[in-house]
């Protein structure tokens, strides 16, 4: 593997950040050694750009993120040595954006699902402080959590049989529905695999030797990044069993849970690249 191009597509929550505590502590001396043997770990996530323009200082990286399930892609300008075509300049980055904005979505949940109204409530209707109760986040992070761009998360009250029909009911309107590990998240056809797909193309463009992909996720909304990726690994998580893949090649599955499972996984596959390199940056 040491002759090409290795890129890292990483879920957060439940994956690179541990389900309970939000933390990555397990994985900080794995994602050091990447950045040592310059390997990019891309965050394909359902968090907002707010969000993760605080997440990424903490762990350190400067490379492209995807937010809200492959709605956007930011690219820090100094990625690449020119633009990507379909992309427009936003601040610091080279955004492209894969479907319409929350707006469109906040207007058809208003407007068509009365029916179901007691048996969800979304990000837009929900108070920092409660969804602190519900996710563990804190003030600052819930705030952050609730400035999204593309899409709405939605707490779901009813039972399962009430929620299958609502997502059926959405999917006829035109809306694309995710489930994430707590939220369903409601918006346009863009999904991680999509993403991860069009900027692995972009990194082909702009390197000579071959692109290899890693993702790493945990959840259903995973599943597409897994699915396209050339290696999938899906993390062990507390909370709920693996979701099913249809693919059969080139995946794992981890021991461990979170942060512990993606560090497992990484040095598993990796192990005499990282321990090269690392050896090597000390010299």
């Amino acid at each position: 593997m040491s002759t090409e191009k290795i890129i890292i597509f990483s879920d957060l929550d439940g994956t690179l950040l541990d389900h309970f505590t939000y933390q990555s502590t397990a994985a900080n001396k794995t994602l050091q050694q990447l950045k040592n043997a310059k390997i990019p770990v891309i965050l394909n996530t359902s968090k907002t750009f707010a969000e993760l323009s605080v997440i990424r200082r903490k762990l350190h990286l400067d490379t492209p993120f995807i937010i809200e399930n492959g709605a956007a892609i930011y690219i820090p300008m100094n990625t690449f040595n020119k633009q990507p075509v379909d992309t427009v300049p936003i601040e610091n980055y080279w955004v492209k954006s894969f479907c319409l904005p929350r707006q469109q979505w906040l207007k058809l949940l208003s407007e068509h699902t009365e029916n179901f109204s007691e048996y969800y409530q979304g990000f837009s209707t929900l108070s920092a402080s409660k969804l602190c109760q519900i996710t563990g986040l804190t003030l600052e992070e819930a705030n952050r959590a609730k400035q999204r761009l593309y899409g709405e998360p939605i707490l779901w009250l009813g039972d399962e049989v009430t929620k299958s029909k609502f997502i059926e009911y959405l999917i006829n309107l035109g809306a694309n529905v995710v489930q994430g590990g707590r939220f369903l998240h409601v918006g346009g056809h863009c999904d991680k695999g999509q993403a991860l797909i069009w900027l692995a193309e972009q990194y082909r463009e702009n390197f000579d030797n071959s692109i290899v992909t890693i993702a790493l996720g945990d959840g259903e909304n995973d599943a597409s990044m897994l699915e396209v990726a050339d290696i999938a690994v899906q993390v062990r998580s507390p909370v709920h069993e693996f979701p099913p893949l249809y693919r059969q090649f080139k995946t794992t599955r981890t021991q461990h849970y979170g942060p512990e499972g993606w560090t497992e996984a990484i040095q598993n596959i990796l192990s005499n690249q990282l321990r090269s390199d690392s050896i090597n940056s000390l010299n």
